[in-house]
């Protein structure tokens, strides 16, 4: 039997050019990578479900990826972007500090930064919902992050950048998130209504796209529930 993967993981973004709804991000991260201008710190706030970590990972591998097009974009076949795809790449790191959010954790990061990676150019360090970190973990992080090695780049990820303390932002390159157009998040759900062969009237799209507030994440849970309703109230004839 097929394994059963939810739908915004089966539709997650696997390049910066299909990133939706976030063209100005993009396009910066893109000329920054063709330029060789990376920060080693970035900081990524906004809203929910609009693509941070999805972005960060997508950055994570392109800056790693061995045959990088000339659009800036990871090749998605190289031993690099492979050992991303499936999930065992020793690169790219994340940490959700929700969950991890003592010095204890953060030290542990920290001791990881000072060896180089054996394969790849860089060693990144994904920090999602980095507001949840402790006042002694963000201490602890300063020094790393204030003087990290060349080969260490840092992606923080915040719903709430107002609870980073002042240090850690003056050392990011930061970029603000917005929420997703009405009309990115109908076209981006007819995509995945004609690739699930199911037939979706653009009104109800649109309200799906007006309840999810902005976040594609909430619009595709919600364009799934819709698909189940419509088998249970009319259901496939056999």
């Amino acid at each position: 039997m097929e394994k059963f993967v939810v739908s915004a993981r089966k539709y997650r973004p696997i390049t910066f050019n299909t990133v939706v709804g976030q063209p100005n991000i993009t396009n910066t991260l893109k000329n920054a990578i063709r330029n060789n201008h990376l920060a080693q710190a970035f900081l990524f706030t906004g809203p929910r479900g609009v693509g941070k970590t999805t972005t960060a990972r997508i950055l994570a591998k392109t800056i790693n990826c061995t045959n990088v097009s000339a659009e800036v974009e990871a090749c998605n076949t190289c031993e690099m972007c492979l050992a991303f795809n499936e999930g065992h790449s020793l690169n790219i790191y994340e940490l959700d500090a929700a969950s991890n959010n003592s010095v204890d954790d953060i030290r542990a990061l920290v001791d990881q930064v000072r060896y180089a990676p054996q394969m790849g150019k860089y060693k990144v360090y994904i920090i999602d919902e980095v507001h949840m970190l402790s006042v002694a973990a963000f201490n602890a992080f300063l020094k790393t992050l204030e003087e990290p090695p060349s080969y260490a780049i840092f992606i923080l990820a915040t719903t709430e950048k107002h609870k980073i303390i002042p240090t850690i932002l003056s050392r990011c390159q930061i970029f603000d998130f917005s929420r997703i157009s009405v009309e990115n998040i109908v076209s981006h759900l007819q995509h995945v209504a004609i690739s699930e062969g199911v037939t979706a009237e653009v009104d109800a799209l649109h309200i799906i796209a007006q309840k999810a507030e902005g976040a594609l994440r909430d619009s595709l849970v919600f364009l799934i529930n819709w698909f189940l309703l419509q088998e249970i109230i009319l259901p496939t004839k056999m």
